[in-house]
């Protein structure tokens, strides 16, 4: 095995020709409803009641809101040791949010 570019060139091409057939939706613009569904997916893989998480997003003056609804319990999973879970998941949120020139927040409900 060779290591470091020490490969042939054919290997090399292809390494770094971009591959649209994993992409899946390349060209596809993201929507608010595809954030929603990906907070959805997160934060229910993070808490012990998956089934009591409800997602919701509403329109507060220019920007969009996902709010974050479950058990009391839960919400700690969600926000994480000094806020870095939430922060992570927003940080994710807003990037895709302003490929599409739009804003969208991540808020936990009490």
């Amino acid at each position: 095995m060779k290591f470091f570019g020490a490969g042939s060139e054919k290997t090399e091409e292809k390494a770094s020709a971009p591959s649209h057939e994993a992409s899946g939706n390349a060209g596809r613009p993201v929507s608010v409803k595809d954030l929603e569904g990906f907070v959805d997916y997160v934060v229910k893989a993070l808490v012990d009641y998956p089934d009591e998480v409800q997602v919701t997003t509403k329109t507060e003056g220019d920007d969009k809101v996902i709010w974050i609804t479950c058990k009391k319990e839960d919400t700690g999973k969600i926000i994480g040791k000094k806020g870095k879970t939430i922060i992570a998941l927003r940080a994710l949120v807003a990037g895709a949010a302003g490929r599409m020139q739009n804003r969208v927040k991540v808020e936990v409900a009490d």
